[in-house]
């Protein structure tokens, strides 16, 4: 971004009539956002709701094993 807000790409984009375009801003990590607010964000986002079709439930208890942090 520049000193007046604006979006300043790295690669030209060509596009062959006037539209309107989706940005994804990707924050360096001087920006850092706190892990907490990236699961808020990601918990209430839309684009996840697919993980709550039963299709999408695949795991069980009886999956794996146990973790066990002590080694």
């Amino acid at each position: 971004m520049d000193n007046k807000n604006r979006i300043i790409l790295d690669e030209p984009v060509e596009i062959s009539a006037k539209k309107n375009v989706r940005v994804i801003i990707l924050f360096t990590e001087d920006n850092d956002i706190p892990e907490r607010d990236w699961q808020i964000a990601a918990s209430k986002n839309p684009v996840f709701g697919f993980l709550k079709e039963p299709d999408e439930d695949i795991y069980s208890t009886k999956d794996g094993k146990p973790f066990d942090a002590k080694g």
